[in-house]
């Protein structure tokens, strides 16, 4: 996991070389100060020339400002190599979720890929940042810093082994009570935004139904859940200031009692070396202060990189074969006793005992009950799941041994969800072709029945949509999904419930178009009316996850019970209620 996040450094190399470079000078230049201060303090005491007070003075502006210097570059490059650490983190994670197939996704929610490539990356950046500047800086000052108090202090140092343990001990039990804490905290961020993205999502709902003090009070709910563990830890952290207060005083009067003692008799110290003795103990205790922000902000970041890690590490389990079949032959569908399950461990399958032939061309529509896996039929086709026994073929071919692209390419499907992008028409119908020219933008929308209502826009085709399409109907979105799927000039299409928003009508000339416009085809209609459906080449009645019964309409009026039973709720006398 190690080699994966330091992969994310690529890139960025030289500016992490160059702080820790700078950090180690700016080190080495603090620890020598004191020393030099203790001379200069020495040379007062004993009447030296001003010339030679001068000299020293004047080596300690240069040290101060190469030391300022030192730690300006460092804060630069630091900067730089931490945020593209974090660019390459978000990068990664994001295009690592792009390979995902839908398996994957359903191993976690968009609220949670939300928080890690955002709330998560920033601690990660934070993490870093530290990791090459404090983390460098503190134990290499605390370090340098004893060594020099007991060259120059000696049994005085001593004071340090009493308070370096106890400061220690102190930010180890403030760790062990606060880090929980934040590692809750990550889960609760997760919930938090699922309640905001549900709520943003559902607005209409939420309105038409005067909801909206409910969703407050859950919003409010999960955001103080929130602020009570980070006000917990918080309060814990906090201890760190007095805790070093206490500390550095406990220090100063050490070293301030013992020290001018020593200096007054004059057998061990001197004034000089006394004001050195004072400036290392807080060099010394400030060292350990940043040591206990490097482990709390680590351990607080160990949780998002773990979350992180979750997705980097996270195999897709859709992959191209060795040697993939780049081209699809034609639309034809083989199902070969396929059954599917969403998981391994699940009890039953979603789908059994599929047997399916549909010659290229062929318009089938499926009909079924709600959970009758009409949907999740049709998702084999284009290899969005792999089948868990048989095998599914387009074109003669098992989709498994497909490039990916090239099937994804010879199927549209029009998702029973319709969604949208922010942007003109014209860019979402270009999601099926980038490059289509206008004229073919208006013919699939004349095949999908809706040129019409784009030209009554002012704007036409350059109408901006809002993000999921919420200014325009249900069925002008459907239409909109239809003539973006046509785009693809596609093998095979599914429409999955896709013109249950518009009209009888409507409906009819769309299926009227695909006969006359794309008869080469191969078709797929999952529709709740019969008469959607009822002049398809084939007609599939699922129940239960498997084929009940398949025919043409009129066979099925005579075969198939669930059929009658719906047709006969649907109509009245061979006329159309619904």
């Amino acid at each position: 996991m190690i080699r994966r996040f330091a992969r994310c450094v690529r890139g960025y190399w030289l500016p992490t070389v160059l702080t820790l470079i700078f950090i180690i000078g700016e080190v080495v230049i603090e620890v020598f100060i004191p020393t030099l201060t203790a001379d200069l303090v020495n040379h007062i005491k004993a009447g030296a020339q001003m010339h030679d007070i001068a000299v020293t003075g004047v080596k300690l502006v240069l040290m101060a400002i190469s030391s300022l210097l030192c730690g300006g570059i460092a804060g630069f490059t630091c900067a730089k190599a931490a945020a593209g650490f974090a660019r390459n983190l978000r990068h990664d994670t994001f295009y690592a979720v792009q390979t995902f197939s839908f398996e994957n996704i359903d191993k976690f929610s968009s609220a949670s890929l939300v928080t890690r490539m955002t709330t998560d990356v920033t601690n990660a950046q934070m993490a870093y940042m530290m990791m090459i500047r404090l983390a460098i800086r503190s134990p290499l000052m605390f370090l340098f810093s004893i060594l020099m108090a007991y060259h120059m202090g000696g049994a005085l140092a001593g004071t340090f082994a009493v308070v370096v343990p106890l400061l220690i001990g102190g930010l180890l039990l403030i760790g062990k009570f606060a880090l929980p804490a934040f590692r809750r905290v990550f889960k609760k961020y997760d919930r938090l935004n699922e309640t905001v993205e549900e709520n943003v999502r559902a607005m209409r709902v939420v309105k038409g139904f005067s909801r909206e003090e409910y969703e407050k009070e859950k919003f409010g709910k999960a955001s103080d859940e929130i602020r009570k563990d980070f006000t917990f830890a918080e309060r814990i952290v906090a201890l760190n200031a007095p805790l070093m207060q206490f500390c550095i005083y406990f220090n100063m009067i050490f070293v301030m009692f013992i020290g001018s003692k020593l200096a007054i008799t004059g057998t061990s110290i001197d004034v000089g070396h006394l004001s050195a003795m004072l400036t290392y103990g807080i060099q010394i205790l400030m060292s350990l202060m940043g040591l206990s922000m490097i482990y709390i902000m680590l351990t607080m970041s160990a949780e998002s990189f773990k979350r992180i890690g979750e997705v980097l590490s996270e195999t897709p389990a859709l992959s191209n074969p060795e040697q993939p079949v780049q081209t699809v032959a034609d639309g034809s569908i083989t199902f070969e006793n396929v059954s599917f399950k969403y998981a391994a461990d699940a009890q039953t399958f979603a789908l059994a005992d599929i047997d399916l032939s549909i010659r290229s061309g062929m318009t089938v529509g499926i009909l079924g009950g709600t959970g009758s896996s009409k949907s999740t039929l049709v998702q084999l086709i284009p290899r969005l799941y792999d089948v868990s026994e048989g095998s599914v073929k387009v074109g003669g071919v098992d989709v498994r041994d497909y490039d990916l692209t090239a099937l994804r390419d010879s199927v549209a499907m029009v998702l029973q969800k319709n969604l949208l992008f922010s942007g003109t028409i014209a860019e979402n119908l270009r999601w099926g072709n980038p490059a289509a020219t206008d004229e073919e933008l208006q013919q699939a929308c004349r095949l999908a029945q809706a040129d019409e209502f784009i030209r009554s826009f002012p704007e036409g085709y350059e109408t901006h949509i809002e993000q999921g399409g919420t200014n325009v109907s249900g069925g002008q979105k459907q239409r909109l999904c239809i003539a973006r799927a046509l785009l693809k000039k596609p093998k095979i299409l599914i429409l999955d419930d896709s013109t249950s928003a518009v009209d009888m009508r409507t409906d009819a000339l769309i299926r009227e178009s695909f006969k006359t416009y794309i008869p080469e085809t191969t078709k797929l209609i999952i529709a709740q009316r019969v008469a959607s459906v009822q002049d398809a080449d084939l007609i599939l009645v699922m129940d239960g996850g498997r084929i009940s019964a398949a025919g043409t309409h009129a066979q099925l009026l005579e075969t198939s019970e669930i059929y009658r039973e719906v047709y006969e709720q649907q109509t009245n006398g061979g006329e159309d209620v619904a």
